[in-house]
């Protein structure tokens, strides 16, 4: 009985490499010949490894998330939810501008799917974005058991914010806004951010002066 010929060709890297070219052109605008000759393999393997365009594309948003979550992890573990704010801001502004040349500036994760008529796809990648916001609240929700969020704190609405923030910067970077531009960006943003999780409290010591002085 025969056996399948194993694969000739390094998953992780045909994976990097079919990034690119996603990343560059689209969901759509990438074509399956472009895909192939980045990643140095026929169609018939591409077809046999990951069933389909929509196959390869989806396993490639896995592959961005695998080299994004290290970075994620280190945000998570600072001590404090102003310093996972800042860490999280300035990385998305420091990855978004230095991409070493191998992909364009900004998000896989926004750029994939632009002008892309499957529903499927802008699907995925939404579900992907989402992931992120999803921990980001549920780092926040921590920090109101622990006390360094107040208790009228919205861990939801703080995590939306970053989340929309961190897409500005990216959106700023593919159209050629500086790594100095970015960084400014996400200052400004931040302010913003540690104003709203620190007004509840702002509003507490307010009603307090109020109640004193009556």
């Amino acid at each position: 009985m025969r056996t399948g010929r194993p694969r000739s060709f390094c998953k992780d890297e045909a994976l990097d490499r079919a990034m690119t070219i996603f990343w560059r052109s689209g969901y759509e605008g990438a074509s399956m010949a472009d895909l192939t000759h980045a990643m140095g393999i026929n169609s018939p393997s591409v077809y046999a490894c990951f069933g389909s365009k929509e196959g390869l594309f989806k396993a490639v948003l896995d592959r961005y998330d695998q080299r994004r979550a290290e970075f994620m992890q280190n945000v998570l573990a600072a001590p404090t939810t102003a310093e996972v704010a800042e860490a999280f801001l300035y990385g998305v502004a420091e990855f978004a501008a230095d991409t070493s040349g191998k992909n364009p500036p900004g998000c896989l994760m926004l750029q994939g799917g632009i002008s892309c008529g499957d529903a499927q796809i802008p699907d995925a990648l939404a579900k992907h974005r989402a992931e992120k916001e999803a921990m980001l609240r549920a780092r926040f929700e921590q920090a109101k058991e622990t006390g360094d969020l107040c208790e009228k704190a919205n861990p939801a609405a703080l995590a939306r914010y970053l989340t929309a923030m961190a897409n500005g910067i990216c959106v700023q970077a593919a159209a050629g806004a500086s790594g100095k531009e970015l960084r400014e960006v996400a200052s400004l943003a931040l302010a913003g951010w540690q104003g709203a999780a620190a007004d509840c409290g702002n509003r507490e010591q307010v009603k307090v002066k109020t109640e004193e002085l009556a």
